[in-house]
């Protein structure tokens, strides 16, 4: 069974956290990664940078370019991930845009995936449409899931077919804007929240995009399975660098 299915079937109120990968220093990756885990989070997303983003606000955007100037690549990532299955055992996430997954080919990267023990793939650019005529079943051979996004301009029927050809979890964007923090939800996106628990989705759902504090977290959880954080924790290491990381998973989880 697929780490991120594991997780998902113990439990309930599940966080996972999002970093780029090259911040706030080269040789973070892995510090981070064994950090992340020791604090008890679920899951983790490695942010692939790119130096042309299409949903990541101001925070990632400058974390992503720093993580560039200091050399991140594709293949410095995986150089770097190489054996991390042997000190990490939650699921691990890659998060990125496209162009660099083409660049690098995107057989030739789903293989890397596979030997690294990577369990998905967060692709906001690649629509559903071309992943399942170009590129599933590259996916599927090397056993890795292709996560999707929602938003909620997005229509019923497009997430009910979403939700068939998904596994592991759906991205549930919190609202029609780029990454970000925010302090609570508005009653708009409690709204969206109710309204896709209502339909009884076959895939688990994971909220994102402004979720960064105990209250935002605790209402994701009322709705979803739970919720995804980064912009929050990228400013964090941002102040703190690697010290207190279980400070802020503990806040973040009410504790």
């Amino acid at each position: 069974m697929n780490r991120i299915d594991k997780t998902f079937k113990k439990s309930k109120k599940i966080l996972s956290v999002y970093f780029s990968a090259g911040y706030p220093r080269i040789g973070d990756t892995i510090p981070i990664l064994k950090k992340l885990q020791e604090s008890g989070v679920d899951m983790i997303e490695i942010g692939l940078p790119f130096s042309d983003p299409l949903a990541d606000g101001s925070v990632i955007q400058k974390s992503s370019t720093i993580a560039l100037k200091n050399g991140m690549t594709s293949m410095k990532l995986f150089e770097q991930l190489e054996g991390v299955r042997e000190e990490i055992e939650i699921p691990l996430i890659i998060m990125g845009y496209f162009n660099p997954i083409m660049q690098f080919g995107v057989e030739k990267f789903c293989e890397k995936c596979k030997q690294i023990g990577i369990d998905g793939l967060i692709i906001p650019d690649l629509p559903m449409e071309i992943y399942n005529r170009s590129y599933k079943s590259i996916f599927e051979k090397n056993d890795l899931y292709k996560i999707f996004l929602i938003t909620p301009q997005t229509s019923n029927e497009r997430i009910n077919l979403i939700d068939k050809i998904s596994k592991g979890f759906i991205y549930m964007v919190s609202s029609a804007s780029v990454t970000g923090t925010k302090r609570k939800f508005g009653d708009e996106q409690i709204k969206y929240f109710k309204r896709i628990k209502k339909m009884r989705l076959q895939n688990p759902t994971l909220v994102g995009f402004g979720v960064s504090n105990s209250e935002t977290f605790k209402s994701t959880c009322e709705n979803s399975k739970g919720a995804i954080i980064g912009s929050a924790f990228i400013k964090f290491l941002e102040q703190n660098h690697l010290k207190n990381i279980n400070l802020f998973v503990s806040k973040i989880r009410g504790k």
